[in-house]
């Protein structure tokens, strides 16, 4: 089968998984307790306006029926309305944009630091930081994004004051200033940068037993025209794998970080969706987020496929 074969199927699979996610996401807001019309009327709603809510909100039909009625109106790019009569779309329209910002950002600084880290732990092994890259790069994968968040908030807004530790927008919607977005950038990179920094360095230590890494040792050639011209292309695609999988960890990730620092995203609607129990609304962002995700993976997966082939 053809590298394009491959990538199609692919590509079916993650659509298949995702279409199967969006189902589960369905059940699970069916199961929490209350519903949109509850959410949407109040508690002083009487059981006559809840019924009617209801019915025309169609949460009177079965699950299924309910899921197939929204996925048909997603297929002709209708996500439909909230509960409360605002137009999904448009509600994404504004939310996706700052959190691919942030994600953006979140992943160019995490290539560029773990490429650093990794070339330099390899280059300069028995270096007292590059020593203390093993246990620190440990613990930045143990902490997850929200504890990281928190130390940050500690240490750079109410220790010292330097950075603020809520997002404060401006009129259109955005963070008031760059400042805004440091903390969160760093809440979510911090840990993509020690687990892709332990997988540059795993993939150039597999690689530096190749015989051509050996003759160009033993020639004499310095340690960082070893690494760069004779190690780092056969390792890049494992680095690749490394940083299509940190894709969707930086944008499942950004949902709680956007929660903890306020950040106006996707994460903020999320969590007003779940607390409205509205599933067109949840589904529309899970759906939002896994497209982007899947596309990013297929990206990657094409620029992995490639980078072998012509190592071949």
């Amino acid at each position: 089968m053809t590298a394009l074969g491959v990538l199609i199927r692919v590509a079916a699979r993650r659509v298949a998984l995702l279409v199967a996610l969006l189902a589960v996401v369905f059940v699970a807001v069916d199961l929490l307790p209350g519903d949109a019309a509850r959410a949407a009327l109040g508690r002083d709603a009487t059981q006559a306006q809840l019924a009617a809510a209801r019915h025309e909100l169609g949460l009177d039909r079965a699950l299924p029926l309910q899921f197939a009625r929204w996925i048909s109106g997603v297929l002709t790019g209708d996500f439909g309305t909230t509960a409360r009569g605002r137009p999904i779309g448009a509600l994404l329209a504004d939310a996706v944009p700052p959190t691919l910002l942030l994600g953006g950002i979140a992943l160019a600084l995490t290539v560029v630091g773990s490429l650093a880290l990794g070339v330099w732990w390899t280059v300069r092994p028995d270096a007292l930081g590059a020593r203390l890259l093993q246990p620190v790069t440990v613990v930045g994968v143990a902490i997850p994004e929200f504890v990281v968040g928190t130390l940050l908030i500690l240490v750079f807004s109410l220790a010292t004051g330097l950075l603020p530790a809520v997002t404060v927008t401006g009129r259109d919607g955005w963070p008031a200033g760059p400042e805004m977005l440091v903390l969160p950038v760093l809440a979510l990179a911090i840990p993509q940068i020690g687990w892709n920094t332990r997988i540059v360095r795993s993939a150039l230590a597999d690689v530096a037993r190749l015989p051509h890494v050996e003759a160009a040792v033993l020639d004499g050639l310095p340690p960082r025209i070893v690494v760069l011209r004779h190690m780092f292309p056969f390792a890049l695609p494992t680095v690749l794998a490394g940083y299509a999988t940190s894709v969707g960890m930086l944008l499942g990730g950004a949902l709680v970080v956007e929660t903890l620092f306020n950040y106006p995203g996707v994460g903020a609607l999320l969590a007003g969706s779940v607390a409205d129990r509205d599933t067109s609304l949840v589904a529309a962002v899970v759906a939002v987020t896994g497209v982007v995700i899947m596309g990013l993976l297929v990206i990657a997966d094409a620029t992995r496929a490639w980078a072998m082939r012509e190592l071949r």
